[in-house]
């Protein structure tokens, strides 16, 4: 961070107050990110059983499954999101995402337990917290106006309307088909190749165990990125500093290795009970 300037608190950059929220931990991100990573744990426990073990789950299905799914997913990226304003440096934090979603696509078309996981949600993470970290000298900018707050909430309320409006861009269509409004397809072109199933257009023949694009979820990151903001403005809700759980608090601190980690400790577990 250069000298000189203010950040985007409005604050001196420089002085020992300027980050207090980069230097005082809010339990309550922790215990909300430590709740999502359970839940997440739950759910692909159900999955190993459900699709790998051919466990008869019948409330394992659409619609209920796919609103378990958003309600993990959405709040990874949200929280996530919201820790820009506490990161020390996205552009690391981005590095260490993207070498996580490497290795995972690696280790996942080794065991070929299931679908390779090409482009999941820690490759959405990095590639997002990218676009935060290159978006942060204008994010800066707009905090320090008087206007900031307000303009902000503007950008949080789009983001969150473009996110759902291009929520089923990866299937071919644009709108509200998926939450029962009107919907458009999207013209064939950038699906054919397949070369744009990195960002949110796969071709044909494209297959992922779990499958995040940028489009459409690095606009739900960035949406958080702009709650953050606002947080960072308007200071920290009550409730959130006062929220507590230390076992949630402890999962939340080391959700990356626990998401690392946990589907070959359940794969372990129920391969030989179901055996």
């Amino acid at each position: 961070m250069e000298a000189g300037g203010t950040d985007a608190t409005g604050r001196p950059r420089g002085s020992e107050s300027a980050r207090p929220a980069g230097r005082r931990r809010i339990h309550g991100y922790d215990v909300i990110r430590g709740f999502s990573v359970v839940s997440m744990v739950g759910f692909h426990l159900c999955y190993d059983l459900a699709f790998i073990e051919d466990v008869s789950l019948p409330w394992f299905r659409p619609p209920y499954q796919d609103v378990w799914r958003a309600s993990i997913s959405w709040t990874f990226l949200l929280v996530a999101g919201m820790m820009c304003s506490h990161s020390r440096s996205n552009l690391r934090r981005a590095a260490r995402y993207l070498g996580v979603a490497a290795a995972i696509y690696v280790v996942t078309l080794v065991a070929a337990v299931d679908t390779p996981i090409s482009y999941g949600i820690i490759y959405c993470m990095g590639v997002s917290t990218l676009v935060a970290w290159l978006l942060g000298a204008l994010l800066d900018k707009v905090g320090a106006s008087q206007r900031g707050a307000r303009t902000i909430t503007v950008c949080t309320v789009t983001l969150v309307v473009a996110f759902l409006l291009c929520l089923e861009v990866p299937q071919g269509r644009f709108g509200l088909g998926q939450f029962g409004g009107p919907s458009v397809a999207v013209p064939l072109g950038p699906y054919r190749s397949g070369l744009l199933s990195w960002l949110g257009f796969p071709g044909p023949t494209f297959a992922s165990g779990d499958y995040y694009p940028p489009l459409p979820y690095t606009l739900l990151y960035l949406a958080g990125v702009c709650i953050g903001r606002l947080v960072a403005l308007r200071g920290e809700p009550m409730w959130l500093e006062r929220l507590s759980c230390r076992p949630l608090e402890w999962v939340g601190r080391h959700a990356l290795p626990v998401y690392v980690l946990h589907q070959p400790v359940l794969l372990a577990i129920t391969m030989p009970v179901t055996g």
